[in-house]
């Protein structure tokens, strides 16, 4: 074994065990890695793929056809003064607003009409209803001077309308729908012919006579109320609805012009709102505008409007880019998928125990977190640089424009962020498979909320920039928003250093709010972590903290509670522990490993019932070189003894000290000499016995060639070194085998004290001879306590039993000293014929009148006669004169047992605590 002179491990021998334990669990996991790295290979290669099926066809499934321009009109220098752009297809020319456009087509200014014409309404109201009637009365004309040899310019006084004001500007195409003028009144056959102008050709278009009527209501909500009863749908008389417009004229009067609009566009098609407004929101103004100037100027007076004409543009060509068409919702569950990986590989632990088996052996929080965050780091840039890599390489915009140095800021920013977060989450589950259901809701609905929601608010200039940097601080928003960033500049020429000074990018808020975030998450994780593993709240400003030995003598122990019920009842070898246990807390030094004095453990009651008190007042010690067996029924406190001494929970009261260092505040100390090995076998299922051996042999600071001769002498010692055990994974070893690897986990590295919890459970008896001898072996120079239910074992193995019930220790001795001491009794056994059972009874009363018969049947009878009142000569005697008179098939006289002292303990116990 180890040299017991072996010095506490390191900060970094610690994180070099963790460290070569990760990556031979990782080779193990090599196709795990492997897919999770070549995913974002998959998802580049299927965007590329998306990326050659929209360059080759188009949504119909045919060819594109080339955008081309051709000349209609040119100078006296030969250049092109007016042209027309389409699509070349089949030998046809095709006007299509996706070609660059020098010279948009000049529309004639309309407004929507109603399906149902004629006539047509216009609503209006105001404060003052003289001055609204006449406004009315000027916007429209009761005649129309028209004249078609005149050209365009004349029509701007006809108040034009159609069902379907909606061309598009770019296209050239004629209005496909009929056209109608809206006068005060229409003559019989009133239908005329205008000049519509596309691009140098002018066509002769019908326009039919509307009717134009105006109703005055007295107040905008019943205007608003009308408008709504209308929208799609039939007005309160059960009508069509038949409004044009309405208009508002509020606190107008000779010297205020104020005006509200309301335009038609309940009939609009999908994606069509912008250009209706176009065409229609200047003519509204305009006719108002008119009807005022007349009013104030005089009939003459008027603004002449002839055309509406939309923006010169570049071609439109078809974004290559596949996020022009995904999203950033695309991307964001990309990234997204890495959350739940780390989740689930920290719940894990959490779930099999793995991380606290690790402290109780030694491993500090801060190799812990160091090598496990360097890990899920390492593994998460591995992805974003295949993702970014790929990306650029296949030609994505949104990785292949941007800036690197601000992607990767970005991207590093945001996966340190996921870490954080996933280690605080990670400490609200215990159960793998929830986490990882929960982890993903979370990824698909982050992705769905900042598609659908989130995106809309960013795009909301009225929405208050603040209030989005506070739903940034959901760290799936955040990136959503750097994705989002990212895209839109990918579409123009990508986003550089210099962008970031711009008001409308808000790639600078997210990587701050990140940064913060981040920082914050990392330190709230940390304490989070250790209130959960060690229930104190140890953060980081106090890593820096060192927590002195105490002198043992300079703790005084607590005053004992006399009201306690237990206190009287204590026997005289329970009693005499306690004071054994006062008179070391009073001594400067002692050679004691483990000193429990007076401890407690209360859980409180919950739902109206009374608290449980798991442990009472208990107190022992325990030397070097012993091993200390627990007894107990089930329920008796055994396990929360053990759970407060390896520091899994904390005492209600009392204290306990092992080797001089206090449980309650020098746990860490502890554990780089204490062993555990627990009821339930914690272990890594893809790594070898060997190697889970080396791991925590590392951990208790053995390494070279002492740390190989440990290993192997601790697999001798458990008969696990032969036949190629050692070096198979543990999740092909029977239960036997996987108790004794726990067995010698817990004693390679010299611990001081060692923990059993039941450790020979599920053995056959060759192997548990084997355990029983690695035991016997392992306490020369060191403190075990053992749990046990077998009663051979705990008088092979302890030194000294303890039995518990109820919490509290009821005796405390040697086997051999229980047995005397609770087992004052012979058990007599004789077999004979059913005949001479009586004679067999008149033996046992001559040789002790207060025997008890225990057991009766088809002549078999068993007594308990008082050692007291018996020798065992007389026994012999008495039987050898019996044979002579009857025949005595068989007989027997035996010692009590200690199950036999064990029961009969807990009985009168319990029947005590009844009483």
């Amino acid at each position: 074994m180890a040299d017991p002179s072996l010095s506490a491990a390191s900060f970094w021998t610690q994180a070099d065990a963790l460290l070569r334990k990760n990556v031979t669990y990782q080779k193990r996991n090599v196709w795990t890695n492997v897919r999770l790295i070549s995913f974002p290979l998959i998802i580049c290669l299927l965007v590329l793929g998306l990326q050659t099926l929209m360059n080759s066809v188009d949504s119909l499934g045919e060819k594109r056809p080339k955008c081309i321009c051709k000349c209609l009109q040119k100078n006296k220098n030969g250049q092109c003064d007016e042209e027309i752009c389409g699509n070349e297809a089949q030998g046809e020319f095709i006007p299509s607003s996706l070609c660059a456009i020098r010279n948009p087509i000049e529309l004639p200014p309309l407004l929507q009409l109603p399906l149902a014409v004629p006539p047509v309404t216009v609503l209006t109201t105001g404060v003052n209803q003289s001055l609204g009637e006449i406004l009315a009365r000027n916007m429209l004309p009761s005649s129309i001077p028209l004249n078609s040899s005149t050209g365009m310019a004349n029509i701007a006084d006809v108040i034009m309308g159609s069902k379907d004001p909606s061309p598009d500007p770019y296209n050239g195409r004629a209005l496909s729908e009929p056209l109608y003028s809206i006068q005060h009144q229409c003559k019989p056959n009133s239908t005329f012919s205008v000049p519509i102008r596309a691009y140098s050709t002018v066509t002769p278009q019908g326009v039919q006579c509307v009717q134009g009527r105006f109703l005055w209501l007295n107040s905008s909500a019943e205007v608003n109320d009308e408008l709504y009863k209308g929208y799609r749908k039939g007005n309160s008389n059960g009508k069509t609805n038949e409004i044009l417009a309405a208009y508002d004229f509020l606190n107008s009067n000779s010297k205020v012009f104020n005006v509200n609009v309301w335009f038609n566009s309940s009939y609009q098609h999908r994606g069509e709102t912008d250009r209706i407004s176009r065409v229609q929101v200047p003519r509204s103004v305009n006719l108002a505008s008119n009807a005022y100037l007349r009013y104030s100027q005089g009939p003459g007076t008027k603004i002449l409007f002839e055309f509406v004409k939309a923006m010169p543009k570049a071609e439109s060509t078809r974004d290559n880019d596949v996020v022009a068409l995904l999203g950033a919702i695309f991307f964001t569950w990309v990234i997204l998928q890495l959350f739940p990986v780390i989740l689930t590989s920290l719940v894990y632990e959490k779930q099999q125990k793995l991380r606290i088996m690790m402290k109780m052996h030694g491993l500090g929080d801060g190799p812990y977190w160091m090598i496990s965050y360097a890990y899920f780091f390492f593994i998460s840039s591995l992805y974003i640089i295949s993702l970014a890599i790929f990306g650029s390489i296949m030609g994505i915009r949104i990785f292949s424009v941007n800036d690197y140095i601000i992607q990767a800021v970005f991207y590093l920013l945001y996966i340190n962020l996921q870490i954080s977060v996933a280690f605080v989450v990670a400490s609200v589950f215990s159960n793998v498979k929830t986490a990882t259901v929960v982890a993903y809701i979370c990824v698909f609905a982050t992705g769905l909320l900042g598609g659908f929601l989130f995106q809309d608010l960013i795009q909301d200039e009225s929405f208050p920039r603040v209030w989005i940097m506070a739903v940034e601080l959901y760290p799936g928003f955040s990136l959503y928003r750097g994705i989002y960033e990212l895209g839109q500049n990918a579409n123009a020429n990508g986003m550089r250093w210099k962008d970031l000074t711009d008001s409308t990018n808000g790639m600078k808020e997210v990587l701050m709010v990140m940064l913060l975030e981040w920082l914050g998450i990392l330190f709230i994780a940390y304490c989070k972590d250790q209130v959960v593993s060690s229930g104190s709240w140890n953060c980081p400003f106090f890593l820096t903290q060192k927590s002195e030995k105490k002198d043992i003598s300079s703790i005084r122990k607590p005053s004992f509670q006399k009201q306690d019920v237990l206190v009287p009842m204590e026997k005289h070898d329970v009693a005499q522990e306690r004071e054994k246990v006062d008179q070391l807390l009073l001594e400067s030094r002692t050679s004691q490993a483990v000193i429990c004095s007076d401890l407690r453990k209360v859980y409180p009651g919950k739902d109206g019932n009374p608290d449980k008190f798991a442990v009472r007042g208990l107190s022992i010690a325990l030397p070097r070189g012993e091993c200390f067996g627990m007894l107990g029924p089930n329920g008796a406190g055994k396990s929360s003894f053990i759970s407060m001494m390896i520091g899994l929970t904390k005492p209600t009261s009392g204290k306990a000290y092992v080797h001089g260092l206090d449980i309650q505040t020098q746990m860490d100390k502890i554990y780089t000499s204490m062993g555990v090995c627990p009821q339930h076998d914690l272990l890594w299922e893809t790594l070898t016995g060997r190697e889970h051996l080396l791991f925590y042999g590392r951990l208790k600071n053995l390494k070279g060639s002492a740390l190989t001769e440990a290993v192997e002498e601790s697999l001798k010692s458990v008969d696990l070194f032969n036949g190629g055990v050692p070096d198979k994974q543990a999740g092909t070893y029977s239960g036997g085998m996987k108790r004794r690897l726990s067995v010698a986990i817990s004693l390679i590295g010299d611990p001081k004290v060692v923990y059993m919890d039941e450790p020979s459970t599920g053995l056959d008896p060759a192997s548990r001879k084997y355990l029983w001898n690695a035991v016997k072996h392992a306490k020369q120079d060191r403190a075990i306590i053992l749990t046990t239910h077998s009663m051979e074992e705990a008088e092979i193995l302890c030194d000294r039993l303890g039995i518990f019930v109820d919490g509290s220790l009821q005796c405390i001795a040697n086997a051999k000293e229980l047995k005397t001491r609770y087992g004052g009794s012979f058990v007599f056994t004789m077999t004979t014929s059913k005949i001479h059972e009586k004679d067999v009874e008149n033996l046992v009363r001559r040789l002790s009148p207060n025997a008890a018969q225990v057991y009766q049947l088809s002549g078999t009878q068993k007594f308990e006669i008082p050692k007291h009142e018996v020798r065992i000569a007389d026994v012999f005697r008495e039987v050898e004169h019996a044979k002579s008179q009857f025949d005595v098939h068989a007989w027997g006289i035996v010692d009590t047992t200690l199950e036999d002292v064990f029961i009969n303990v807990a009985r009168k116990a319990q029947a005590t605590s009844l009483s």
